[in-house]
């Protein structure tokens, strides 16, 4: 218990760098593609 107190998370979400890297407008001609598979799929959110 105690040394959780010194211990920094793993994790640092960021949720604009999620996007830039992740998300809709980062999809080039293959992230297209991607997007086309999830489409196909039927996924309920295609990304970030």
């Amino acid at each position: 218990m105690l040394y959780t107190l010194f211990m920094s998370q793993t994790y640092q979400p960021k949720k604009r760098k999620r996007a830039r890297t992740h998300g809709f407008l980062s999809k080039s001609k293959t992230g297209s593609k991607v997007l086309l598979r999830r489409r196909r799929k039927g996924r309920a959110k295609l990304s970030v």
